[in-house]
């Protein structure tokens, strides 16, 4: 099992700490996709799995979703977030054990998802659609110092409702002079690189599990694929993320560094509960 850099109290001590340099954009590692963002005070959420709901579903099936990585942090130990996105559907991109104790601790926290998917998140969680905030392509949404645009994600390929909203979507997050990528789980697809052109991204949070159908589960970007869509869109800094989680669907990020390095891409390599400042 994979010990997490900081877990637990060591974990939010560090959360805290970091408030001491509010002008720098701060962010963690929680394992898969889940990141945590934190800007002037505030907190963001991307995609956070922080639960073992997957590892019991799959249990006794042909393919156990085996932890390969420590929980960082109980979801309920949170109690400061202001925004939590999902950025499709898949428990390790919306998991309700997670989610649900998150707003428990934060009765106010804004849920963000596709405007395709709020009808299905809503009835996951349990909670009226109302309650959570759609977001569509083209149509910026703000919650609180964040900015939120999307863009359409292919997982493995792109998929919109009867209203042409994407239901895998990507994120572009401002936050002060930061801008940053979040796709959650994508592939690369014909003009994907052309629509990230419109902002200068600072910071792109790539996943680099790559497809192998024998998984039995939708792919994403290998980590040359990754690297080479980071230096496309001409992103200042590359983070891989979407491995050591479960065993059955990893990689390592030597492809991804190798690339990267090639290509001459700037990018930083994280642990899991390690932090990067901006």
């Amino acid at each position: 099992m994979i010990h997490p850099v900081k877990t637990n109290d060591a974990f939010l001590a560090d959360v805290k700490q970091a408030k001491e340099e509010p002008e720098r954009l701060h962010m963690w590692w929680l394992g898969q996709s889940g990141f945590l963002v934190q800007w002037k005070g505030e907190h963001l959420l991307l995609d956070p799995y922080l639960s073992d709901s997957l590892t019991r579903k799959y249990a006794d099936t042909d393919k156990p979703h085996v932890r390969m990585t420590e929980r960082v942090v109980a979801p309920e130990r949170l109690d400061f977030i202001d925004v939590v996105s999902s950025s499709h559907n898949h428990t390790d991109h919306l998991d309700k054990d997670t989610i649900l104790p998150l707003l428990k601790a934060n009765p106010g926290m804004v849920i963000l998802v596709s405007r395709a998917n709020k009808e299905l998140a809503a009835n996951r969680l349990q909670l009226p659609p109302e309650r959570l905030m759609g977001i569509a392509l083209d149509q910026p949404v703000r919650a609180g110092s964040f900015l939120f645009y999307a863009i359409p994600s292919a997982h493995e390929v792109l998929e919109y409702d009867a209203s042409n909203n994407s239901v895998y979507i990507g994120l572009v997050v401002k936050a002060g002079p930061w801008t940053f990528y979040h796709p959650g789980d994508t592939v690369r697809y014909p003009g994907m690189a052309e629509q990230l052109h419109r902002w200068h991204i600072d910071l792109a949070i790539l996943p680099i599990n790559g497809r192998d159908p024998d998984r039995g589960v939708a792919g994403n970007l290998s980590g040359a694929e990754a690297a080479q869509l980071a230096c496309d869109i001409r992103a200042k800094l590359a983070v891989p993320c979407h491995y050591e989680m479960f065993e059955f669907n990893s990689a390592t990020p030597e492809e991804f560094i190798r690339a990267a390095e090639e290509l001459s891409q700037p990018f930083r390599v994280l642990k899991c509960g390690e932090r990067l400042s901006l």
